[in-house]
């Protein structure tokens, strides 16, 4: 429980209405994305300025007091859990777009400008911020780079990391310091690639430095229709063998495909084993080609009809289908447990069927609409969390199942991030060496461990 004269000092630095300690509204902080572990905050603090942040994480630090930075709360690893009734530090306030250079291609945003905000700030001069998280309309650029977030087209165009130029960040004690820079490359160790993905855990990032790429003069979009999920797949390590690199290969199941048809009525093909959206895009010149060319490996894998969008509004339609999969389980579970691995793509046919395996063993339903061009896997586990017995199996089931990517060469996060829900897998892709090298980073930004702990490393770590 913090003091009455924490409390008073939160709110000078802040303002009055700065801070949050109602019961009611804490519960609002309680999970992020990851709702399978719940833990209340003792407060919520929420500056506007990187002064604010400072002045707010100095006072904790002298106190010696955890404090949890938190952008829109939609991260699915528990990374934005405040453990222990550790102090929240929400950016949502520090939604200033404070600069756009279209001159050198970039622009200054505070940490919690939402992802698409800026793509629409700049699309009317073709230009856009390219990884897009199927949350993008609600994550922040701090949680992108919190988790070094990537999306849909991120096979092409690069994750958060290819995108950041620069970063300001206040560490733990409050200094604020600003990494990277203008340039192309810089002299020194690479401090700026350290922290992203680094999920809030050397320090809460205030304001980001970066790029912003040209739209592309044109595209195709298509939708392939499979009756097999083995063959879908292969059409998948058949179109990047080829030589051909689409700005984005994803892949939805059956399972999926049945609960965005229930919630929005896309007309998708219900008897299917699983539809690839595959979108190219660039110069106008040659892209026919290209397309008639995955057309052609998608025929050869028997794929069964391949529409191809038309116009933007199709288009459009397609990527709501694959944007508001996640959201549209609500019409078949009661509650899902998204897991988050990597494998290399020719092993996809061989860790979807056990993820499938694993999940009918548990007794559970599991659907898969992942990032199938860059082997990123995201089954949803269905369940009911009001069931004890039922998170139990979840739970088991999906460390199987990264244990399966693991195995398969593959790694344990793709773009979620460790956070709370994968401590117990690190040692399954690290030595002992390798995590304590990681702990004595981590102590050298954070001696006493009061940003965002318990999170990433395991606590037998030593550093």
């Amino acid at each position: 429980m913090l003091s009455r004269t924490l409390i008073r000092e939160l709110r000078d630095i802040v303002g009055p209405d700065g801070v949050i300690t109602d019961p009611v509204e804490l519960l609002v902080y309680e999970a992020d994305g990851m709702s399978l572990r719940k833990s209340v905050p003792s407060c919520v603090v929420l500056p506007r300025s990187a002064e604010q942040v400072s002045s707010a994480a100095k006072l904790l630090y002298e106190r010696g007091i955890p404090f949890v930075p938190r952008g829109a709360g939609t991260g699915l690893s528990g990374g934005a859990i405040a453990l222990n009734r550790a102090v929240c530090i929400a950016l949502s306030r520090m939604n200033r777009i404070l600069e756009i250079d279209l001159a050198n291609r970039r622009a200054l945003v505070e940490a919690g400008v939402a992802n698409l905000r800026l793509s629409d700030a700049v699309k009317s001069a073709s230009y856009h911020f390219a990884p897009d998280p199927s949350s993008q309309i609600a994550c922040t650029i701090g949680g992108n780079v919190a988790t070094n977030s990537g999306g849909p087209h991120t096979l092409k165009y690069g994750v958060t990391t290819n995108h950041v130029l620069g970063l300001e960040m206040v560490l733990p004690d409050g200094t604020v310091l600003w990494l990277g820079g203008n340039g192309e490359e810089l002299a020194g160790y690479d401090l700026r690639g350290l922290v992203i993905g680094s999920e809030g855990t050397l320090g809460i990032v205030t304001k980001a430095l970066v790029r912003l790429v040209r739209l592309p003069q044109s595209w195709r979009t298509m939708l392939a229709v499979f009756d097999n999920l083995d063959d879908a797949s292969h059409a998948v390590t058949e179109i990047i063998a080829a030589g051909i690199v689409p700005a984005a290969l994803e892949m939805i199941d059956s399972l999926m495909i049945q609960a965005v048809e229930q919630a929005s009525r896309f007309g998708l093909p219900l008897d299917a084993a699983a539809v690839l959206i595959i979108e190219l895009d660039g110069l106008e010149a040659g892209l026919d080609d290209e397309m008639n060319r995955v057309m052609e490996l998608c025929k050869s894998r028997r794929a069964r009809e391949i529409r191809l969008a038309r116009d933007a509004k199709e288009r459009d339609q397609l990527w709501k289908v694959r944007k508001r999969s996640i959201g549209a389980i609500g019409r078949i579970t009661v509650s899902y447990y998204t897991r988050d691995g990597t494998v290399p793509r020719t092993k996809l046919p061989q860790v979807l069927r056990a993820v499938y395996s694993i999940a009918e063993r548990y007794g559970l339903r599991v659907g898969n609409v992942f990032h199938a061009g860059d082997g990123n896997l995201h089954p949803c586990i269905l369940f009911d969390e009001r069931d004890e017995k039922q998170r139990e199996l979840v739970l088991r089931a999906g460390r199987e199942m990264l244990e399966a990517c693991v195995e398969a060469g593959g790694t344990i996060t793709g773009e979620h991030g460790v956070g709370l829900e994968k401590l117990e897998l690190m040692p399954l892709q690290f030595t002992p060496h390798e995590l304590s090298l990681m702990a004595k980073v981590k102590r050298a930004f954070d001696p006493k461990n009061l940003c965002n702990p318990g999170k990433v490393l395991p606590e037998t770590v030593n550093a």
